[in-house]
C-alpha cells in the first residue's frame, strides 16, 4: 500500500463541531480578503539582517513556513497551508530547505520572479512569471529574487499542516542569524 495515499473520507465520516450550525462551520472555513493583513514582521528577522530580504506574508490557511506559531484569523490547517507573498521589486527570499513538506510557489502577479534550487552540489535558475508555477520536494534548498521592476504577489502552499521551520545552508549567514520565537 501506497503510504502517501490518504484513507477515504466518506460523508458520514464528516461531523460538524458540537455547538455549529452547517452556516456556522462554513463560516469558520472561509478567510475573506477583506479580514487580512499583510504581515511583514513574520520574515522581519531576515530584513533587520539586510533590506533585501523584506516580504510580507498575509495567510489564509495555518501559519505557512514562516516561523509564526499561531494566528486566529485563518483557515484552520489540515494538510497544507495556503498563503500570499508580497515580493517588493529587487527582493529576495533566500535559499531554505524544508525537509517535512513540498511547497508551492504560484506566481499570481509579476513578470520576473527568479526561483533558485539547489540540490547536491546543483544549481537551477528558472524564471517564472505570471501564473507560473514550481513545486518544490521536502529536502531541495530553494530561493528567489523579484527581478522585476514592480511588485510581484506570489501563492505560497506548504504541504503540511504546521510546517517545521525551514533551514539555510549552513555557508548562508541567515543561519547564524538568531530568530524571536513567533
Amino acid at each position: 500500500m501506497n503510504e502517501h495515499v490518504k484513507p477515504e473520507t466518506m460523508p458520514e465520516d464528516v461531523k460538524i463541531p458540537d455547538g455549529k450550525t452547517l452556516s456556522q462551520w462554513l463560516e469558520s472555513r472561509v478567510a475573506r480578503f477583506k479580514t487580512r493583513t499583510l504581515d511583514w514582521d513574520a520574515l522581519k528577522f531576515q530584513a533587520d539582517y539586510d533590506p533585501k530580504y523584506k516580504r510580507a506574508q498575509m495567510r489564509y490557511v495555518g501559519t505557512g513556513g514562516a516561523g509564526v506559531s499561531e494566528d486566529g484569523n485563518t483557515v484552520p490547517a489540515e494538510n497544507f497551508t495556503f498563503s500570499t507573498m508580497v515580493l517588493p521589486a529587487g527582493c529576495e527570499g533566500p535559499l531554505h530547505l524544508h525537509t517535512d513538506a513540498e511547497e508551492i510557489f504560484f506566481i499570481m502577479r509579476g513578470e520576473r520572479v527568479r526561483i533558485m534550487i539547489e540540490h547536491n552540489g546543483h544549481r537551477e535558475d528558472l524564471v517564472l512569471g505570471e501564473r507560473d508555477l514550481i513545486s518544490v520536494p521536502a529536502g531541495v534548498y530553494r530561493g528567489l529574487v523579484n527581478e522585476g521592476h514592480e511588485e510581484a504577489l506570489m501563492c505560497v502552499m506548504i504541504g503540511s499542516t504546521k510546517p517545521e521551520t525551514p533551514t539555510y545552508p549552513a555557508s548562508h549567514p541567515l543561519s547564524k542569524v538568531k530568530r524571536n520565537k513567533a
